[in-house]
C-alpha cells in the first residue's frame, strides 16, 4: 500500500462506517462523516491533509 492509496481508503471506509452507525445506532455519527467531508474539502484546496502527514511519519512508501 502506498500513501496516495490510502488517501482515498482510509476516508472512504470512515465515511462508510459512520453513516452505518449514523443510521443503525445514534445520529451523532453523522457529524463524523462531516467532519471527514470538511476535511477533504479543505485538503483539495490548501493541499493540506494531517492523514498524509501521519502515513509519512509511519513510514508508509509516498508511491
Amino acid at each position: 500500500m502506498t500513501v496516495k492509496a490510502l488517501m482515498r481508503i482510509i476516508p472512504g471506509l470512515f465515511v462508510t462506517i459512520s453513516v452505518i452507525l449514523g443510521l443503525t445506532v445514534n445520529k451523532w455519527w453523522f457529524a463524523f462523516t462531516l467532519f471527514v467531508g470538511l476535511n477533504l474539502f479543505q485538503s483539495g484546496f490548501t493541499n493540506f491533509c494531517p492523514l498524509e502527514i501521519f502515513l509519512k511519519k509511519m513510514g508508509i512508501p509516498e508511491e
